[in-house]
């Protein structure tokens, strides 16, 4: 590495440190969070990244707050985008200087899954499950990227180069939306059912739904309404042409039906999106942990015939929950409606790489501009603890971590 390898490391319950580390290389080396039979995995197809940008997600947040199983030392993050500084032996296409977007779903690209485009649940790269991401608790022990340097295996499987080093440095705020938020606010929208002329309901305004928001339009919603408790969130969503539901106002299902139908004159919508995920909140002003008051909402206010995408995160165990029952994964779901009205569901990791190309078509060609959607803000990498804070505390901001300095250079 040129200089000292830096990263951004969970220390237990809301606290996050920026530290040294080691520098990222070609072998899966013994760590927190790593699973035994992956110790010592050789990784020649590996290239070693320069990173350029990388987020902190949502999903980063849960760990924090403590709401998972991950381990004290785990490395944080998984949305990279970088530049290649090394390249294995067995790694062909990629080359040393490109520019690329990173997946956040590691995927060897040899399995049946990632075969058949679910790199989401790839077989090969975690021992403990199927799927895999960077900086996660249970997903492997790969070494996160909320760093200077990091290691992507499968390097020519996983790695999307984008054609035009010097426009992608002029777009970088929103590019850096494709390793997560934006495919998986995309996948959100579309496995919900969203084309031409749909109506939408997007639960949650923070990132992702923002996302999900952006790309319902995208894909030719009519009308994209998007429900929080945050202000601030919701004066985010109307920035870029979305009505909004304020949640700290509504009271139950039937309201939120009444709310619907003051925008669009009938109590309820063609899609639903969960941006939300298992520290969902009752509606109301004092509206207490309720994890399965979205899904249930969603498939109230959802047409017969519908979809309901599931893009907010799910976890089979809660060390934090209120009640015994939600620890273990187990949510009292009103499934009933959902099967009375025919509805179909997708939930999981995003499979990034079946949407990443596109996307970046997308941007490039000024189709849309998702960095200002979920209002992309540059930090230091040494002001990741401070990101975390302002996060955490609700503010309608999608941190982006600038390790080496480079985007303000591109601003």
């Amino acid at each position: 590495m040129a200089d000292q390898n830096r990263a951004v490391i969970y220390r237990g319950t809301r606290h996050v440190e920026v530290e040294d580390v080691g520098d990222a290389g070609f072998v899966l080396e013994d760590g927190p969070g790593v699973h035994p039979d992956n110790v010592g995995r050789e990784l020649p197809h590996a290239v070693i990244l320069k990173v350029v940008a990388t987020n902190i997600c949502g999903s980063d947040q849960h760990m924090v707050r403590g709401r998972t199983d991950a381990p004290e030392g785990l490395q944080l993050g998984h949305e990279i985008t970088g530049e290649v500084i090394e390249a294995g032996p067995g790694v062909e296409f990629v080359k040393r200087g490109d520019l690329v977007s990173v997946p956040f779903n590691i995927a060897c690209g040899r399995c049946r899954n990632c075969k058949e485009r679910q790199t989401g649940v790839c077989l090969n790269v975690n021992p403990e499950q199927p799927g895999s991401a960077y900086g996660y608790v249970a997903m492997g022990g790969w070494r996160g990227g909320q760093a200077k340097y990091v290691t992507v295996p499968y390097a020519d499987w996983n790695c999307l180069v984008f054609p035009d080093k010097d426009q992608a440095m002029e777009k970088i705020r929103d590019l850096t939306m494709l390793s997560d938020i934006f495919p998986t606010g995309y996948h959100g929208a579309l496995t919900a059912g969203v084309g031409t002329g749909s109506t939408v309901y997007v639960a949650g305004a923070g990132p992702v739904g923002l996302a999900a928001a952006a790309s319902a339009q995208l894909l030719g919603a009519a009308a994209v309404i998007v429900g929080d408790m945050q202000a601030e969130r919701l004066e985010q969503a109307k920035s870029f042409g979305c009505e909004t539901i304020d949640l700290s106002k509504v009271e139950g299902e039937e309201a939120m039906g009444s709310a619907l139908e003051q925008i669009l004159g009938v109590p309820e919508v063609d899609c639903a999106v969960d941006a939300v995920g298992f520290e969902a909140k009752g509606h109301g002003a004092d509206g207490e942990e309720a994890p399965a008051v979205v899904l249930n909402t969603a498939m109230a206010i959802t047409r017969a015939g519908g979809g309901v995408g599931i893009p907010g995160l799910y976890v089979p165990s809660d060390p934090g929950a209120h009640d015994e029952s939600a620890k273990h994964g187990n949510l009292s779901l009103q499934f009933g409606i959902g099967w009375a009205k025919s509805l179909h569901f997708m939930t999981g990791q995003a499979p990034v790489m079946k949407y990443h190309r596109e996307l970046m078509m997308a941007i490039l060609n000024d189709r849309v501009h998702i960095a200002d959607a979920v209002n992309a803000t540059v930090i230091s990498l040494e002001d990741a603890p401070q990101g975390y804070e302002e996060f955490d505390s609700g503010v309608a901001k999608k941190f982006v971590l600038d390790p080496h300095g480079l985007l303000g250079a591109a601003a």
